[in-house]
């Protein structure tokens, strides 16, 4: 096992601040877009599949390092959770797309990510990939504007970009990302992708799944096949941090690296515990409404598990502008 280290560091171009104005541009853009067709909504991760209540605890004898913010000392805290579809559109289940999983802390008390005063939640923003498909935000932004302009508009951009044999290569990719097969929320990993900070040290965040055995015929209804999960006792799943070992294997700055598990292994440090809702009740409908209204942003956040790396970062500024959107 190697040790984790505190020897990391962001590295931060001269003309990142601009770069972000810009890509929050993009997305105000976009997001005007969608909501004039849907109403008004999120950027990304529009379509959402259930608003939750839970329970998250923190265990008792983690080890040194991992024993910062959140998980100093163990306790238990209300949680909410939002499952959704990553994409601009409200589209069927049955279309390829990055699904998120989505955790929010509640009754923290410390300084904020922001720096801005004292926060009182830790969100945890997860998808089910453990990378994501670029090292950097540009890249991203640029897909994700030219996509939404329709095929065309996308193949232009990325010829501009890659070349013809380069844009046939990251279609394949974007493709092979896209169609990645999904079980469902109760029965697949989910990962923060990138970094954040867990006191001196650097983590990505693993949530492992609640259950091992997928449902038959469940990609048209994700909803329904997770509520189908439950039985006599809470969903519990297991939230871990994966720490920082050097920058060659576990690089800050490059979203797009999956740090390679057998050179920093996961350690378990929670366990967020759902239990059996009816989301279609009164209590549950009112419930989900305040979890839509909500918003769950990696910088809503203890300064102690502060978000990492260039994506992070641009994820600051574009959630801000979004979230400005939806009032």
């Amino acid at each position: 096992m190697n040790k984790p280290s505190t020897d990391w560091q962001e590295r931060i171009a001269a003309d990142e601040a601009e770069r972000h104005a810009g890509y929050a541009r993009d997305f105000k853009e976009i997001q005007a877009l969608k909501s004039a067709k849907y109403g008004k909504g999120r950027a990304l991760h529009r379509k959402p599949q259930l608003g939750l209540h839970g329970r998250f605890e923190v265990l008792d004898g983690l080890p040194g390092h991992a024993r910062h913010g959140l998980f100093a000392q163990a306790g238990t805290y209300d949680a909410w959770v939002r499952l959704s579809n990553g994409g601009p559109d409200r589209q069927s289940d049955r279309k390829p797309d990055v699904r998120g999983f989505s955790i929010k802390v509640r009754g923290v008390d410390g300084p904020g990510a922001l720096g801005s005063g004292p926060t009182d939640s830790q969100d945890f923003l997860l998808i089910n990939h453990p990378a994501f498909a670029f090292a950097g935000a540009d890249e991203f932004v640029g897909l994700a504007k030219n996509l939404v302009r329709g095929p065309g508009a996308l193949l232009a951009y990325l010829v501009s970009r890659y070349g013809f044999f380069g844009a046939l290569g990251m279609m394949k990719r974007l493709g092979e990302t896209f169609k990645r097969p999904f079980s469902g929320f109760a029965t697949e990993a989910f990962y923060s992708a990138a970094p954040l900070a867990c006191g001196p040290y650097a983590v990505r965040v693993r949530l492992l799944p609640a259950s091992d055995q997928p449902k038959a015929g469940a990609a048209g209804d994700w909803a329904g096949d997770f509520l189908g999960h439950f039985a006599d006792e809470p969903l519990q799943f297991r939230l871990q941090l994966q720490f920082f070992v050097d920058e060659a294997r576990t690089p800050i700055e490059d979203a797009s690296v999956d740090w390679p598990e057998n050179v920093a292994p996961y350690v378990t440090v929670g366990v967020l515990s759902i239990p059996l809702q009816d989301p279609h009740s009164a209590a549950g409908r009112e419930l989900a409404a305040a979890i839509e209204a909500a918003a769950f942003d990696p910088w809503r956040a203890l300064m102690a598990h502060r978000p990492l790396g260039e994506v992070m970062r641009a994820r600051k500024v574009v959630y801000f502008q979004s979230q400005q959107g939806r009032r």
